[in-house]
């Protein structure tokens, strides 16, 4: 039998066994996913910052706060950043974690924000542009509100979302957005961030509905703590959506 994208085999003193793609994340391995020439492990560090290790590089995404939730982590190779919220973007951090040889992916509306010595570092991605860190290719997706009194939050066009296709595995972060038709129109997702948290974003059954449409095959909630009564729980998330989904749950918030 021949492995499809989402499968990889394994042998032992039994027959030849054909496991999911993402079989290898299960137990002591949970953050770590198998790809076409090596793994991707995935370090939550809070909120909607994490660290990403791939075959081609460190890819560190909207890092902010202080410089020690970085400390014992893989240097940057690459920085990706949603938009200028400060919960995504923090250009003091961005000192202490971006060296002379990282290079960035952001949006325009950060890139402008940026100052010179960083934007010598970044390319700027519009929604439906394209561009590369290293030999990982990244796709920037719309990321914006569609319910009437929070368009202000993420207006249409601003922000991105990303998908990233490392090796064979391809990756969604959702960045801040709601329920909209280019995340349900997602195709072949392996790996997703999505948030939920409320106003500012979505709750965890819009969230459930639209992974669930794009069925990919693991999904960590992120970004799901708001102010006020706005946290959404991430097990809610997770018992509401479709089979054949994982969630996995991060640890964000310690």
């Amino acid at each position: 039998m021949t492995p499809t994208r989402r499968q990889f085999l394994v042998t032992g003193t039994a027959a030849l066994t054909v496991l999911p793609f993402a079989a290898r994340a299960d137990g002591h391995a949970a953050n770590v996913f198998p790809t076409a020439n090596g793994e991707v492990a995935i370090h939550p560090i809070s909120h909607a910052s994490f660290v990403m290790e791939t075959p081609s590089g460190v890819i560190y995404v909207d890092p902010v706060g202080d410089a020690d939730l970085y400390a014992d982590k893989p240097a940057a190779d690459f920085v990706l950043i949603t938009h200028e919220h400060g919960d995504h973007y923090d250009e003091a951090t961005l000192g202490a974690v971006v060296g002379e040889s990282t290079t960035m992916i952001t949006n325009p509306a950060v890139f402008d924000m940026m100052s010179e010595e960083m934007r010598a570092k970044a390319t700027s991605l519009a929604n439906g542009e394209n561009g590369g860190l290293g030999d990982v290719s990244v796709d920037a997706i719309p990321a914006y509100n569609i319910t009437e009194d929070r368009l202000n939050f993420h207006p249409q066009g601003r922000d991105n979302g990303y998908v990233l296709t490392v090796d064979d595995m391809r990756i969604y972060i959702s960045g801040d957005t709601e329920d909209i038709p280019e995340m349900r129109a997602l195709e072949n997702i392996d790996l997703a961030f999505v948030c939920m948290n409320l106003p500012f974003t979505m709750d965890a059954e819009s969230a459930a509905s639209a992974v669930s449409e794009f069925a990919p095959t693991y999904v960590y909630p992120y970004h799901y703590r708001g102010r006020d009564n706005g946290t959404q729980d991430p097990q809610e998330f997770a018992d509401m959506l479709a089979d054949g989904i994982e969630a996995k749950m991060g640890g964000w918030y310690g």
